[in-house]
């Protein structure tokens, strides 16, 4: 008889036991695991161009914080300001700052993928952001390199959102949660690649080469646009009467308190993207150089660092749905927030002050990347929360929303590296908003064991 592949299953794996008296065997148990809706072509080809742009994305978002020292040690003589190390780390937070802004101005993607469709709309998030990074290699002075952060960063910001939602609605039901974990590794497998690409091409040929490599995307952007079709959730939602402020529509009563829960989730994971990601290789450069180690090889051992908290993300991204589906989304998130506040202190607050603390913090780095792995359970939840007419506006606001907050904090951590002469102290600091985030939580909406809204 056949059997359509949503409702298929494995061969049924038997256990029989004697049964005393009888003289008979009698199967008392039977373990039957239902097999996984197979991908189509079109599924999985839109997949691979949604992961490979997000993970082009987390490669060219890093690129800035493997070449902050050498690229502000270059230009700020050039604008006026001195190379000094607190002045580099001022400056690097202001213009990531700048950046966080046009990643906060990443929402206006929403609507437009709402209206025009999800892999038109992706394909061009990741031509913007692809452009832009490559121009920040021409930078003459930090207000350029400042403004083509800027720019990129509306490009960067709108691609998660765009590929976030397109796997949600073209992915089966019983493999879209799994396949949130899988797109999200893709961010940090661009941090390695981005690791990978200073080791060789950073550590030879400087600063400008890097940025240049972020033009790569631009070849996938063409390739999405002229392969991947629409997801048929978005097509069967788009033929009926369109909805023309979806903006305005995820703050009717119906979801507004979930969408300002979920933005100020966000914000929290946001601010402890400094500490796990921006100013990592900062602070092994220069527990490097206090240990010893000339330039060249403080680079190689930020690129190693950076290896390392990626492979740790990877895997938190792996293990964020299989968590969610045990405990539920709540719960999961929880978990992770309570190990970032806890590895954020270690690495910044205790070994990054040890007078041999260089590996302990590199090491350390694994578990402060396995709790960044947090940002899947939003790839995987916020879908989960809106239907298909306002699903990309909600994704992209409540992504977008906190980088503003995150931003004005940023200024807040620079102003505290330069009146405390560390850098820390100031990160470590940063825990404090897990903290915050662990009582917003309850308040969160728990959508484990329900399917995506029509």
């Amino acid at each position: 008889m056949f059997q359509s592949p949503s409702t298929s299953y494995h061969r049924a794996s038997v256990i029989r036991f004697p049964i005393r008296g009888g003289g008979m065997s009698s199967a008392i148990g039977v373990l039957a695991k239902p097999a996984k809706t197979p991908l189509n072509r079109q599924q999985i080809l839109g997949f691979w161009a949604a992961w490979g742009g997000w993970t082009l994305d987390g490669m060219d978002s890093f690129i800035y914080a493997l070449v902050l020292t050498p690229a502000l040690t270059e230009l700020l003589p050039n604008s006026g300001y001195s190379a000094a190390p607190a002045d580099v780390a001022v400056v690097g937070s202001i213009l990531f700052a700048l950046f966080l802004a046009g990643w906060g101005m990443s929402f206006i993607w929403g609507p437009v993928a709402d209206r025009f469709g999800r892999t038109r709309t992706l394909a061009l998030t990741i031509a913007v952001f692809a452009v832009f990074t490559g121009a920040a290699a021409l930078s003459q002075n930090v207000w350029e390199l400042g403004f083509f952060r800027f720019l990129a960063g509306i490009g960067i910001g709108g691609e998660w959102a765009m590929a976030g939602t397109y796997v949600a609605e073209a992915w089966p039901e019983d493999r879209r949660k799994n396949g949130a974990g899988y797109l999200q590794t893709g961010y940090y497998a661009g941090f390695f690649l981005a690791a990978a690409a200073n080791f060789t091409i950073g550590a030879h040929y400087g600063w400008r080469a890097m940025f240049a490599v972020g033009l790569i995307p631009v070849i996938l952007s063409i390739a999405t646009l002229l392969r991947v079709q629409e997801p048929k959730r978005w097509v069967a939602a788009a033929s009926d009467a369109p909805r023309h402020r979806p903006l305005a529509e995820i703050f009717s009563p119906v979801y507004r308190k979930r969408t300002l829960v979920n933005a100020g989730l966000l914000t929290v994971a946001i601010i402890g993207l400094w500490a796990g990601a921006v100013y990592e290789p900062t602070a092994i450069q220069q527990l490097a150089k206090a240990a010893g180690y000339g330039k060249p090889g403080a680079i190689k051992l930020a690129s190693l660092g950076t290896a390392i908290l990626s492979v740790g993300t990877i895997l938190g991204c792996l293990f964020a749905p299989v968590l969610a589906e045990r405990i539920g989304r709540r719960a999961a998130l929880a978990a992770y927030f309570a190990g970032m506040a806890i590895m954020i202190v270690l690495c910044f607050g205790v070994f990054f002050y040890l007078p041999s603390g260089l590996f302990p913090f590199i090491a350390a780095l694994f578990f402060l990347g396995f709790a960044g792995g947090n940002f899947a359970l939003f790839s995987l939840w916020l879908p989960e929360q809106y239907e298909t007419s306002v699903r990309a506006t909600a994704f992209a606001f409540c992504t977008s929303a906190g980088r503003f907050i995150g931003a004005g904090i940023n200024f807040a951590v620079a102003a505290m590296v330069r009146g405390m002469g560390t850098l820390g102290t100031p990160i470590a600091l940063t825990a404090i908003a897990f903290g915050l985030g662990l009582l917003l939580i309850p308040l969160a909406l728990e959508t484990r064991g329900e399917q995506l809204p029509p």
